[in-house]
């Protein structure tokens, strides 16, 4: 398929409005981390940050589709460990995926911890964060959850239905779109997230997850067994459902305050 012929296909659009929407689910994650680091900067940088943030989100991954090949060699192993109670290999992917998980954790449980100490308006070094600061560390993280993002595309796609140019436009099209809807939607997230405590915590605590789900997706890329028993992939969509369950739960006991505080 030629470019211009993905336009004139059904189930081209089809396939670019459904992966729009996984990227969109998958960007949530995504969009609670920068709500909160941009937070942690002065106000009149906010917007510019998240915006900042996600542009470098929709061009990692614009970057990292045109240069598929390349990701796609990144799962071939670096090196094995064979041990007698612990062995498996080691992938790029597996390494990315793995430090973005570590990332994922200890900033978390940092904030986590300050916001508990109530010291949540400086950062882990004792000063106050930079707009560049802040968008360093948006970016790091926007390059794990880039190449998660390619490889779900991936795995929706097909080359052989759309062919290469058509199945790359495609990918790029609902990357664009998705972070588009995302930037519009930015800015009210992270007013919600930001003026609520208990969604802010509860926001971490999603980051904490979706950080053990990382480090567990790299060691099951090199196919790691544990005292014989291999390490298994936590379902993506168990662990969404887990947190839009919890945000229902929290919207209906925030509901049930705001009533119990207007009723006389």
């Amino acid at each position: 398929m030629e470019f211009l012929e993905v336009f004139s296909s059904a189930n081209a659009w089809f396939a670019i409005l459904t992966l729009t929407f996984l990227e969109i689910v998958l960007g949530i994650d995504n969009i609670v981390f920068i709500s909160i680091v941009s937070n942690k900067i002065e106000p009149k940088d906010q917007r510019k940050a998240r915006n900042i943030g996600l542009i470098l989100a929709m061009l990692f991954r614009i970057a990292l589709l045109f240069g598929i090949k390349w990701v796609v060699s990144l799962n071939q192993p670096l090196f094995s460990i064979k041990w007698t109670w612990f062995h498996g290999y080691v992938t790029g992917q597996s390494i990315i995926i793995f430090l973005g998980g570590l990332f994922l954790l200890y900033k978390s449980v940092s904030e986590i911890h300050h916001k508990i100490e109530g010291d949540e308006n400086i950062n882990i070094s004792g000063g106050k964060v930079s707009l560049w600061g802040a968008v360093i560390q948006i970016a790091l993280l926007n390059l794990v959850f880039s190449f998660d993002s390619i490889l779900t595309a991936l795995g929706l796609v097909s080359f052989k239905e759309f062919g290469d140019i058509g199945a790359l436009t495609i990918m790029i099209l609902a990357v664009i779109f998705s972070i588009i809807i995302m930037m519009l939607f930015a800015g009210p997230v992270s007013k919600f997230v930001n003026d609520h405590p208990t969604i802010q915590i509860l926001g971490l605590s999603f980051l904490i997850l979706i950080g053990v789900m990382l480090l567990a997706e790299s060691s099951h890329l090199g196919h790691f067994s544990l005292f014989g028993q291999v390490v298994g992939v936590i379902p993506k969509g168990y662990l969404y459902f887990a947190i839009f369950f919890s945000l229902a739960v929290e919207f209906i006991n925030m509901k049930m305050k705001k009533k119990s505080k207007s009723t006389p």
